[in-house]
């Protein structure tokens, strides 16, 4: 103990002697009467502030001064000191350019600072927010070659709004501001605010728009501030059109004549313009309904872009409905790119045309694509896919997708009998941007739905086990509200399995556990699936969340209908193949919160429940869930964990770790961070299980019941993500902290954690190596 404390502590002098010897280093390299600028500090005076408002213009200020001092990590300025060792190289290319530019940063000094520009930085973001007699000062602090900039502010009382004026006239326009008034931003005793200001100016004109203005402008409106009203630091606030105001921007326009371009070439822009290529008077041979589609060789059908398109003849113009019908061409998957113009036809009834100049993509492309790939189950290996795609199938922008792929799989890290798995299959996919059904479907989605038609077979073969068909089919509707709600239902998704050879060794396994039998039971499985998913992830704030509900009821209809009851015997077939009949739903809720531009905090719960009934005793092996491998449990081989506080090492030689459960719960944590541009670190910790509705006389221990939170595994770790954009490596080490089949004293591992011992590390080191991030 004694030992270790030594070599600790004589660890810490070295690593703080480097610290010193590191931050020194740096101001060495500076030439005669040159300082390292270190940053700057802004000091508020001012006691009638809070300390919440000090702190919010604080930071403020702080962000919007220049230059930026060097980076640091840890107190030291790790990158200006590779730039100052390395040598200034002749070539941009080599070791020395590399570690000087790419690795290095140039010096910030206190020569390279503004401090008059700062402080006016400082004065003017003040007034803006109100305080209209902030003055600034600043002084320069220098130590060892380091100078800081000390700023410091004396803002004064902030002004508050004492009262909002909207003036009024007799215009169209005017009366729709008017109309506007009771959402404004600006408040009575709300503080003076430039940024409000500018914001109320684009609500107003976003407003506008709506109504059919479309060439107004938020620069139209000024925003007066009179200070000279009241004396106790009030500011009065007018706000009116300003008197320049073209006349184009009070007009509302409704649209004229709808013409479709769908076979534009972006190449005939001439002069930075899109030159309209037929003139409007002709197009009497191109009308559908109210729309002129000009598409002389009939690459498209008309009716598609009825759906499509939100305006029509006589409309008012709205923005809501100028970037629907946008959103609504891009989604339909078939144009590459998507062009507006709005062109005067009627100056003097205030009507234009609204044209649509439509790039299609390629109709047709073949892919040939060779991936490396890993699965949950910690499989790694290599797929070989043939895609051929084509995007106007039958004229209507339908997609249709056929594919033929091959793929090889070997487990790494896992059980030795786990096996190699070989799989080779091909899969058709008709997808028709518009709901197929006897009913009419009205959407004012920006996105278009679809009909979704798939066929798919999967030859699947376990080495010295035994292969598999597996046949699919689905009919089903994908549609999404917005950019954050998704639907999908499956009316129909049937899957049929069918054993096409099983070796003697499997057999042999099998006889001795039901779980393994049923792998290699026909299985026969249809019936509707419907999935939710809301996320906002793609907005910039520092907290958001992710969640997807998955409802699957199979054979439902089909065993009430005939009265299907296995456990009273009457178990029913359809072709000689017994149908499962069960209700399953999970839950996969995760949130994500952001510190900082490089660290954040990610996590994630699972909860699924899985009930067999009527004509089904268990749930097939292939919709069980189940726990363990890199993207769960990651303390825990891929599929080893479970269910419940069943010993997998009781499991007799040869049979491969494929524990599955009825019901599933997890909680995960991950802190991330980047440490530098691809490479980034995490701290992880997982939690969770997998139980057994019905007792398993196999498997002791595996049914659900009140004990189950002490049946929960726990594992922690650290990881390493290399992330290159195209593709993210991930490699977790995790270890066990409580293991569910060890005896309930004794779950908690804290006194068992020996790294010294090689072969508790070879037993408890979990390493997985994975493709992208586990949530």
């Amino acid at each position: 103990m004694k030992n270790k404390l030594s070599i600790y502590f004589r660890y810490l002098c070295a690593s703080g002697f480097a610290a010193t010897s590191l931050s020194c280093s740096n101001t060495k390299f500076l030439k005669e009467g040159q300082m390292l600028y270190t940053g700057a500090e802004v000091k508020i005076e001012n006691d009638s502030l809070s300390k919440k408002e000090r702190k919010e213009l604080k930071t403020a200020l702080e962000a919007n001064l220049t230059p930026k001092p060097n980076s640091t990590f840890l107190g030291l300025r790790p990158k200006l000191y590779f730039y100052n060792i390395a040598k200034e190289p002749k070539k941009e290319k080599g070791f020395n350019y590399w570690l000087k530019y790419k690795m290095g940063e140039k010096p910030v000094l206190l020569g390279d600072v503004d401090r008059e520009f700062n402080k006016d930085i400082i004065e003017n973001y003040s007034e803006n927010k109100g305080y209209f007699n902030a003055r600034a000062t600043y002084d320069t602090v220098s130590k060892n070659k380091k100078a800081q900039v000390i700023y410091t502010l004396r803002p004064g009382s902030r002004y508050l709004i004492s009262n909002v004026k909207f003036q009024k006239d007799s215009s169209l326009v005017n009366k729709e501001i008017q109309n506007l008034t009771n959402k404004t931003f600006l408040k009575p005793n709300r503080p003076f605010d430039l940024d409000v200001i500018k914001n109320e100016r684009e609500r107003i004109d976003n407003g506008l728009k709506e109504k059919g203005f479309y060439y107004f402008h938020p620069d139209n409106i000024i925003v007066q501030a009179d200070s000279t009203i009241s004396k106790n630091h009030k500011v009065e606030l007018n706000v009116k059109l300003k008197d320049n105001t073209p006349d184009l921007s009070t007009q509302q326009f409704s649209i004229d004549k709808v013409i479709v371009f769908p076979t534009y070439n972006i190449q005939d822009v001439r002069d930075g313009k899109y030159h309209i290529p037929m003139n409007p008077d002709s197009l009497s041979g191109y009308a559908y309904k109210d729309i002129y589609v000009v598409d002389p060789q009939h690459k498209f059908k008309p009716k598609i872009f009825d759906r499509a398109l939100y305006f029509k003849k006589g409309d008012l113009y709205n923005r809501t409905n100028h970037n629907l019908t946008l959103n609504r061409l891009i989604s339909l998957g078939v144009f590459k790119f998507v062009k507006n113009e709005f062109i005067t036809s009627d100056s003097l009834q205030h009507k234009f045309d609204a044209y649509y100049l439509l790039t299609p993509r390629e109709i047709q492309s073949l892919r040939l694509e060779a991936l490396g790939r890993t699965n949950s189950a910690n499989y790694a290996g290599s797929e070989l896919n043939l895609n051929w795609t084509h995007r106007n199938f039958f004229k209507g922008a339908e997609q249709f997708k056929a594919a033929i792929y091959g793929a090889f799989d070997f487990q790494m890290g896992g059980p030795e009998n786990a096996k190699n798995l070989f799989r080779a299959g091909t899969s058709v996919q008709l997808s028709i941007p518009r709901i197929v059904a006897p009913f009419r479907f009205n959407s004012s989605s920006a996105f278009v739905p679809r009909t979704n038609i798939t066929l798919g077979y999967e030859f699947q073969n376990r080495t010295e086990y035994y292969t598999l068909n597996n046949f699919t089919g689905s009919f089903g509707y994908l549609w999404k509200e917005n950019a954050r709600k998704e639907h999908d239902l499956k009316i129909i998704d049937i899957t049929y399995v069918s054993p096409a050879k099983v070796t003697e060794l499997y057999k042999e396994m099998a006889e001795k556990s039901d779980a393994l039998e049923r792998v290699v039971t026909k299985q026969l499985i249809f019936g509707p699936t419907y999935s939710y998913t809301y996320t906002n992830t793609m907005l910039s704030k520092p907290t958001t969340i992710y969640y997807k509900g998955t409802l699957d009821l199979a054979g439902n209809i089909t065993g009430l209908v005939t009265g299907a009851n296995v456990e009273k015997g009457k178990e029913k077939t359809i072709f000689g193949v017994p149908f499962s009949q069960y209700a399953k739903i999970e839950n996969d809720f995760r949130l994500y919160h952001k510190f900082t531009e490089k660290t954040s905090l990610a996590t994630r719960f699972i909860a699924g429940l899985a009930y067999p009934y009527g004509n089904s005793e268990h749930i097939p092996f292939s919709k069980q869930f189940f726990s363990g491998g890199s993207n769960s449990v990651r303390a825990f081989r891929a599929r080893t964990l479970g269910p419940g506080s069943f010993d997998p090492r009781t499991i007799q030689q040869g049979y491969y770790f494929d524990q599955s459960g009825d019901i599933k719960l997890e909680l995960n944590a991950e802190y991330r961070a980047n440490l530098y541009k691809f490479l980034n670190v995490a701290v992880f910790a997982d939690a969770g299980n997998v139980w057994l509705i019905n007792e398993d006389t196999d498997r002791p221990g595996a049914k659900f019941s009140k004990d189950f939170l002490s049946e929960v595994a726990v594992g922690a770790g650290v990881g390493l993500r290399l992330d290159f954009s195209i593709l993210i490596l991930r490699l977790d080490l995790a270890m066990p902290l409580r293991v569910p089949y060890y005896e309930k004293n004794e779950r908690w591992t804290f006194d068992k954690i020996n790294f010294g011992d090689a072969s508790w590390r070879k037993d408890n080191l979990i390493l997985n190596i994975a493709i992208g991030y586990p949530f």
